[in-house]
């Protein structure tokens, strides 16, 4: 298939290149500044052309731009004349529902939708990381999910059909294990600084890889441990103190993260709801 990928960042970039190396054929790519960069080696060879020129000899037209960006971005190209009849324009984010390609629709387009559930802060990282990776994939049609599970497939990832009803909710999850994970090791981080620590990145390390290796292994509900499976009020008054002696900002956040603890606790069998109730009173004064 021809493919045109407008907006060739980190994603759309090593995209193209596993594309490419399927067999597919990149035929023009489109982005900012710094996709000449890693087009010059990543993908040497393809065009760079502007949004309109890079998409008007493609099969599949491929927004890899922001998600704000996308339903502007494909009506600049619906309306430069770009998308015809019958050409696939798919998107490539988790939480935008197929809408936000109806332009390309209403010029004759067929929209897809197609995410990998994978975090990757360079190229270099999303080619090893997106084979084997689970993709999430969206069309209109069975038509459709035949040329986008193919296209998930010759990622060599895992497609899976997901609803349009549900993407933000699957986008959601996304944040929760990836972007707040880095959000609460950032906190641990701190907190160890704070605590004299020597190296807290190192000394997380392996607490982390173990606790993700228990996770993988049993799921996250026997994998809890902590005082708030063991309904260890007295503990958690204590870092609660602790926290808004030293480190105030990260008390609400505290909170709110041991009653997910004590719901996953209850939830489990291994704790019960009298062992929870005076949790809940010693988190009731700090809220």
């Amino acid at each position: 298939m021809d493919i045109a990928i407008i907006g060739a960042g980190r994603a759309g970039t090593a995209l193209a290149v596993l594309w490419r190396l399927a067999g597919h054929r990149i035929v023009a790519i489109s982005g900012r500044e710094a996709t000449v960069e890693r087009a010059a080696r990543h993908l040497p060879g393809v065009p760079i052309l502007d949004a309109a020129d890079a998409a008007r000899d493609a099969e599949l037209v491929v927004a890899g731009v922001p998600d704000d960006l996308i339903a502007s971005t494909v009506q600049e190209l619906a309306g430069a004349g770009a998308i015809v009849e019958g050409r696939w324009v798919a998107h490539l984010s988790g939480a935008t529902p197929l809408s936000a390609l109806d332009a390309a629709r209403e010029a004759g387009g067929r929209r897809l939708g197609l995410h990998p559930l994978q975090t990757f802060p360079d190229v270099d990282a999303a080619l090893e990381r997106i084979p084997g990776c689970t993709v999430a994939v969206g069309a209109d049609d069975e038509e459709g999910f035949f040329v986008v599970e193919r296209l998930a497939e010759d990622l060599e990832g895992r497609p899976f059909r997901l609803p349009d009803e549900n993407r933000a909710a699957y986008h959601a999850a996304a944040v929760f294990a990836s972007n707040y994970l880095v959000a609460a090791t950032w906190v641990a981080e701190e907190l160890l600084a704070i605590a004299g620590v020597p190296d807290p990145t190192g000394a997380l390390a392996s607490l982390q890889q173990a606790t993700l290796a228990n996770v993988a292994t049993t799921g996250p509900l026997d994998a809890l441990t902590g005082p708030a499976v063991r309904g260890d009020a007295g503990t958690i008054e204590q870092h609660l103190a602790a926290l808004a002696a030293m480190a105030p900002w990260a008390v609400d956040a505290y909170v709110e993260m041991a009653r997910v603890a004590l719901d996953m606790s209850v939830r489990s069998g291994k704790l019960s709801d009298d062992g929870r109730a005076g949790v809940d009173e010693v988190l009731a004064r700090w809220t």
